[in-house]
């Protein structure tokens, strides 16, 4: 009998809950465990997905424990004990990582991939939604929920499928694509890979599954070593004029919004203007624009409206509270930035943004062994605001590791104003700041969840 049922551990993870999405597409029968309810899962069980939150086999329901009939994706995520994945690999069932899942399915696609440190998953999400608009094509699994398309799941017609190329635990090194674009070889993931070193090898390896007769476009200035003669390679910059891809012409409005050239190395598209704010944006915009130009798209004109239209994705430079009718009021925004490399771009496009504001971040830590690697990183970036309030870490897949706690980020931030508090202690804060500046939350734990309460906040603040 064919499998026609799917179990996801770990179903609320970003990636993990786009497969779940597709296979409920496709006719499976679909559920799956997580550690802790969240708006993702809310949305699967809308769906039609059964979700439960108690890591026990005697929870799996019952359509899902005929091996012959399920398959079982987890992700790297979940720790080796975890009661319902043994009991899964202890009796035969068919058990894969998810990125071996999005691998199978990118078979026989044009797989358009967006790889990186930072900055993939708003280029993929661009690219999902330029092939949208300027070629009329393209399925998509995203690593964020877009705001076009209000999923982390595309469904289209034709055979490009945009993929976030998630370096953890090596998930990549399962994708053979057509195209990819790699925006960042920062040192991260030390856990796993222990050496940057080791990073940058495994980027290489990625870069070397290109398919034959593909294309690989590098931000400038990486130097990844490879060598293949039967791919073309490209470079692409927010500006540089040496770069293949590039914006010329830039120029911005007083709420962050840029209009600029694309240049290609066959064309130039004039009066570009990106949907969203922030020089950062515009760099991810060139990356997208690149990968879409190597499959092709209808018109320049077609181009503008995609790249005029799109809206953004959730946690990337996510706007909450920026009226232009009230320019004295405070400016809300919240980022996913997690890595200090991340944390810089992000703040220094919004320094640039609004020169004259004060700018105040919350930063939640992800991770401890990324604080213990990078404390040092983190509190020169996070000095660049003029007010610092640093919440505990927040662990994800981690114990505790001894000595390794917000403070050793805290004791090197030099910001005029600095403050470590509780997560309880958010709202009080927020509430005590001075109006007219720019508040920033940033992180990839659960500080989101205090999105809502704190643009209600500001919002009131403003009148």
């Amino acid at each position: 009998m064919a499998k026609d049922r799917i179990y996801f551990v770990g179903i609320g993870g970003i990636g993990m809950s786009a497969l779940a999405r597709y296979f409920r597409h496709e006719g499976w029968q679909v559920a799956g465990y997580d550690r802790t309810p969240s708006p993702l899962t809310a949305e699967l069980e809308k769906e039609g997905i059964a979700v439960h939150y108690e890591d026990s086999a005697a929870a799996i329901p019952e359509a899902f424990r005929e091996a012959s009939r399920t398959r079982v994706v987890y992700t790297p995520a979940v720790p080796h004990d975890h009661a319902e994945l043994n009991w899964f690999l202890g009796r035969g069932f068919e058990v894969l990582k998810r990125s071996r899942m999005l691998g199978l399915l990118g078979e026989g696609k044009n797989v358009m991939a967006v790889a990186g440190t930072h900055g993939k998953t708003t280029t993929t999400t661009m690219v999902a939604h330029f092939n949208a608009v300027a070629a009329g094509e393209g399925s998509a699994f995203l690593g964020g929920i877009s705001k076009n398309f209000d999923s982390n799941l595309v469904l289209g017609a034709g055979r490009r499928m945009a993929v976030e190329a998630d370096e953890f635990d090596r998930s990549f090194l399962q994708l053979h694509p057509k195209e990819a674009v790699v925006t960042s070889v920062d040192p991260d993931h030390l856990d796993i890979y222990g050496t940057y070193e080791a990073v940058r090898e495994a980027f290489s390896q990625f870069a070397a599954q290109i398919r034959p007769e593909g294309t690989l476009i590098l931000k400038k200035g990486i130097d990844l070593p490879l060598d293949r003669k039967d791919i073309r390679q490209y470079t692409y910059h927010v500006n540089d004029t040496d770069a293949d891809f590039r914006a010329e012409n830039l120029s911005v409005d007083e709420g962050g919004y840029y209009t600029f050239d694309l240049v290609f190395p066959d064309r130039r598209v004039a009066g570009c203007r990106l949907g969203i704010p922030g020089l950062v944006n515009v760099e991810n915009c060139v990356a997208a624009a690149a990968l879409v130009w190597c499959e092709g798209f209808r018109s320049d004109e077609a181009l503008r409206e995609a790249i005029a239209t799109f809206r953004g994705v959730r946690r990337r430079f996510d706007f909450w509270v920026n009226d232009p009718r009230r320019p004295a009021g405070t400016i809300y925004m919240d980022d996913y930035a997690h890595h200090p490399a991340e944390l810089r771009a992000m703040l220094t496009s919004v320094r640039k943004m609004f020169p004259r504001r004060e700018l105040t971040v919350a930063f939640q830590p992800h991770l401890y062994t990324r604080t213990r690697d990078f404390a040092p990183e983190f509190a020169e970036v996070l000095s660049l605001a003029d007010r610092v309030l640093l919440l505990p870490i927040y662990p994800a897949r981690e114990e505790p590791i001894p000595g390794v706690t917000s403070e050793m980020i805290f004791e090197g931030v030099t910001a005029p104003y600095k403050k470590l508090i509780p997560k309880e202690r958010l709202m009080d804060e927020v509430e005590a700041l001075p109006a007219g500046g720019v508040l920033v939350t940033a992180g990839a734990g659960d500080i989101d969840r205090f999105c809502v309460s704190v643009a209600e906040i500001v919002r009131r603040k403003n009148g």
